[in-house]
């Protein structure tokens, strides 16, 4: 068997929980000595206070990974799949255990690494590859391809700082799309920008993926890992529980979030908010249909889906709302928002609680999740949480005949009427007679 181009080997991270380290004087340190033995007389028979202030993001994590592989890493939020990707590209170190990887790395950790807001985006193209890891003579012959497929070509010289953040997302992505090391590590890129750009994305992903580079990819867009690599780690508390297919791999941990589900979901410290927002929404809550049922996450075909965002916008107007509803394997259904609705015309300002209500939501069964954010206007968030909740729809006799859709049949329940307009029959001796039907 050929020498792996990735080995990891029993890494670990620990991480102290509030702690700062700083500088020690001299005071300090003769303090501490005569403290410390009547900290440990105090603390004994306890679990010592150091282990309790720490926690382990990643514990014994071992694979192999063969060169021109395309693996994917994906488990909850929290699972540990960032923080591997940084000891991987030797952003952080490992606690413990060891990381071997044989040839030129590219790192895409977060999209617009690098982008300094009063340089222009051609400024930035350079700067942002430099950081990267491109030299300057690849960045230039790479150059248009770049700001093509950002499609900010009319404002390549405007500096940055006046982009939208749609536009930043683009040119982030399209510098590291066109890396070519080879070993690339992609941490959830397929997340940004608006749908058209997420396919573009997906198809450039698709490019490298069938191009024999090494790529570590996380995502929770599972259609992406089961159609793009070869095989799979499910993480979850920071340990290896499957690695084996894409196919195994997904079906494992979609059983294991379905044993999550709930009703309502704190969101001010969830691991599915972008780093650069602001925790602004709270919590989400979800009722069956109508405002007096209870908390739940499980609704029928046909029901009304009542959501509840809590807010607190610390003194900051807010005025737009948004939802989007994914399949459990991580695909936009569906979005709606306020700009959609003709008699919203609300502020959100200090705390408060937000109802959205989908009447009759026709979803077929299934287990679907919920993106939400807050902004100012669509595209400008605030705050976005990814994957706040997830919930499973139940089909009823939703169409009234005693029949259910199949599986594979669709997403949507749509109800239907068929009515004859005309028929043709074939007569005996061939010839073709249409008869109308009656009206």
């Amino acid at each position: 068997m050929a020498t792996p181009i990735i080995t990891v080997e029993g890494i670990s991270k620990q991480y102290h929980i509030g702690s700062r380290r700083g500088y020690t004087t001299f005071r300090d340190a003769i303090a501490n000595a005569f403290s410390e033995p009547l900290r440990r007389l105090r603390n004994f028979g306890r679990s010592s206070s150091r282990e309790a202030d720490t926690f382990w993001a990643l514990k014994d994590v071992s694979f192999d990974v063969a060169e021109g592989e395309v693996i994917g890493l994906i488990g909850r939020n929290g699972a540990g799949k960032s923080t591997l990707l940084k000891i991987l590209s030797r952003v952080t170190d490992p606690t413990a255990g060891s990381a071997v990887l044989d040839g030129r790395i590219g790192s895409l950790l977060e999209v617009g690494t690098g982008f300094h807001p009063e340089l222009t985006g051609r400024e930035n193209v350079y700067l942002s590859g430099a950081i990267l890891g491109m030299h300057r003579s690849e960045i230039r012959s790479k150059f248009d391809q770049i700001v093509e497929f950002s499609g900010v070509g009319k404002f390549v010289d405007t500096p940055v700082k006046r982009y939208s953040s749609g536009m930043l997302v683009r040119l982030g992505f399209a510098v590291a799309a066109h890396l070519e090391p080879e070993i690339l590590l992609i941490d959830e890129v397929l997340a940004v920008g608006d749908s058209e750009f997420q396919r573009k994305c997906l198809g450039k992903m698709s490019e490298v993926a069938h191009g024999h580079r090494t790529v570590v990819f996380v995502s929770h867009n599972m259609s992406a890992i089961m159609n793009l690599c070869h095989s799979a780690v499910l993480l979850d508390e920071g340990r290896v529980v499957y690695h084996g297919t894409p196919q195994g791999a997904v079906e494992q941990y979609l059983g294991m979030i379905a044993e999550s589900r709930t009703g309502f979901v704190d969101l001010t410290e969830h691991r599915g908010r972008p780093p650069a927002m602001k925790p602004v929404i709270t919590s989400i809550a979800m009722r069956g249909n109508g405002n007096d049922s209870e908390y739940g996450s499980v609704i029928h075909t046909g029901d009304d889906m009542v959501l509840e965002l809590t807010y607190d916008t610390g003194g900051e107007t807010l005025n737009h709302a948004f939802v989007g509803i994914h399949t459990s394997l991580g695909e936009r259904i569906c979005s709606v928002g306020t700009h959609l609705d003709p008699e919203f015309h609300e502020t959100l300002c200090g705390k408060g609680t937000l109802q959205c209500r989908l009447p009759e939501i026709c979803l077929t069964a299934g287990d679907y999740s919920l993106t939400v954010c807050l902004g100012n206007k669509p595209g400008t968030n605030v705050d976005m949480v990814q994957d706040a909740m997830r919930f499973r729809v139940e089909l009823a006799d939703y169409f009234g005949t005693g029949e259910r859709l199949l599986h594979g049949q669709g997403h949507i329940a749509q109800r239907c009427r068929f009515h004859p307009l005309a028929t043709e029959e074939i007569a005996p001796c061939g010839a073709r007679h249409r008869v109308s039907s009656a009206r």
